[in-house]
């Protein structure tokens, strides 16, 4: 006879929600301000908690963004993934994949640039860059998927093409000369470099 899951402890409980004070603080606090104006006081604060609790769920300003940021990337790639679903133009497909992560990653430029670089130059054992890296490949999958449909390409250029495309995505999000440039722009940047690779 299957055993019944059981219930989380007391424990677990107020552990998941001390994590989900800080997380809500640290979005809103991040959302209004940036990163870079956000004391870890201030979400600690804000979460009503103490700065030692604080770092026992993150140990830097970074990681609290990975914690907040990631949640919210998931989403948009789901929402990308739907979208891309009934398009049959391979290329229509990435940007519909690709145009609500950059519209995430655009939602406040400084929070952007830093979970990019939190991502890709983080300990990749920690558990919130972990995940972000964990996104990424996710991007990349569905991406292949794509590319993959009806035979057009074979599994194994599809990877490395979704791997160029999200290489692409990223340095048109993070670079310092499109710092100010809108989605709009930043799409077009990204669709033309990924129009020339799938015209190979």
């Amino acid at each position: 006879m299957p055993r019944a899951s059981q219930p989380a402890g007391r424990r677990e409980r107020n552990k998941q929600l001390k994590l989900d004070r800080i997380t809500a603080a640290a979005r809103e606090l991040f959302a209004e301000h940036g990163i870079d104006e956000v004391t870890t006081q201030q979400i600690a604060d804000k979460a009503d908690i103490g700065t030692g609790t604080l770092f026992l769920y993150a140990r830097t300003k970074g990681e609290l963004l990975l914690l907040v940021q990631n949640s919210l990337y998931a989403e948009a790639l789901e929402r990308g993934r739907v979208d891309a679903e009934n398009i049959p133009d391979a290329l229509d497909a990435v940007m519909a994949i690709v145009r609500p992560v950059v519209e995430c990653n655009r939602t406040q430029v400084d929070n952007g640039r830093v979970y990019l670089r939190e991502m890709v130059f983080g300990d990749p054992a920690e558990p919130h860059h972990r995940e972000a890296l964990t996104i990424t490949g996710q991007t990349e999958e569905v991406v292949a998927a794509v590319l993959g449909r009806g035979a057009r390409v074979g599994e194994a250029d599809a990877a490395a093409m979704a791997r160029i495309v999200s290489a692409v995505m990223f340095l048109a999000m993070a670079a310092s000369v499109n710092l100010a440039a809108s989605v709009d722009e930043i799409m077009r940047d990204i669709r033309g470099q990924v129009a020339v690779l799938l015209a190979r």
